[in-house]
Order: C-alpha cells, then sequence, then structure tokens
C-alpha cells in the first residue's frame, strides 16, 4: 500500500475562479464587539436592577382575597426606606398566564415606620388565578 500525503489541492488555471488568500479581521474589531456587548449587558442589568431589585422596597404578598371576575384583593406589606413611601405595582394574572389587571399602587408609612402593610382591591377584566407585586420602587419614578 501507498501512503498518502495531504496537500492542498492543484485546481488548473483559469478554472474555478481566482483563488484568494483568507483575510483576517482586524484584533481591534473583536475588542469592539466585546465592549459593546458589555455595555449593553451592564445597562440591561441596570434596568432590571432599578425595577425589580432594589432591596430597599421589598414586597410581600400576605394574602389575596375577593376573587372575582371584576376584581381580586390583595394584601401587602413593604419594606420601605425611612422616609416611609414607595410606589408599588399590582398586577393579576389569569389561568394561561395573561394579564388581566395591574396598577400603580402609592404606599406611605408612618414617619420612621419601616414595614407598611397595603390593602388594595385591583380592577380586573377577567377570572384572576393569581395576584402579585413584581416590584416596588421610589414615589418619584
Amino acid at each position: 500500500m501507498n501512503e498518502t500525503q495531504a496537500t492542498s489541492p492543484v485546481f488548473p488555471p483559469g478554472r474555478y475562479g481566482r483563488r484568494r488568500a483568507p483575510t483576517r479581521t482586524p484584533r481591534w474589531v473583536g475588542t469592539v464587539l466585546v465592549v459593546l456587548v458589555a455595555t449593553a449587558a451592564v445597562g440591561l442589568a441596570w434596568r432590571l436592577y432599578q425595577q425589580y431589585g432594589d432591596p430597599t422596597y421589598e414586597a410581600q404578598v400576605t394574602r389575596v382575597t375577593e376573587v372575582t371576575a371584576e376584581g381580586v384583593t390583595i394584601e401587602f406589606t413593604v419594606t420601605v426606606p425611612p422616609d416611609g413611601s414607595a410606589l408599588c405595582t399590582v398586577r393579576a394574572r389569569a389561568t394561561d398566564g395573561t394579564e388581566v389587571g395591574r396598577a400603580e399602587v402609592p404606599v406611605r408609612g408612618k414617619p420612621g415606620e419601616r414595614r407598611v402593610s397595603t390593602t388594595y382591591r385591583l380592577v380586573t377584566t377577567g377570572l384572576p388565578r393569581t395576584a402579585e407585586v413584581p416590584g416596588c420602587g421610589p414615589q418619584d419614578r
């Protein structure tokens, strides 16, 4: 048996078009791409943190009552900063996951109070399956 060596193929001249040497992408293009992706990731993380992750404003649903096709009553407790006020988003979802009600609820506590309990009647467009407080934040947002 003969052993064949792997070599690049030799094409007849003028047959398959002009052969070009492969070009390399300049190194700076990769660096710029990495910087752009990192900047977008930091911007997205900051936006999500402002919307959902501020530990100063922590909400917890304590009870859901009076569930009807017209509305639901939500009782929740919010941890607020020393000034004692927050703006919370309250929403209700149907069995299939669609949102059937949403409202922005201002929450105010007594001066110096850090935990504020609130009861809110949310009007819905259908029968809700769940009610939640996805986030709270400063009242000036």
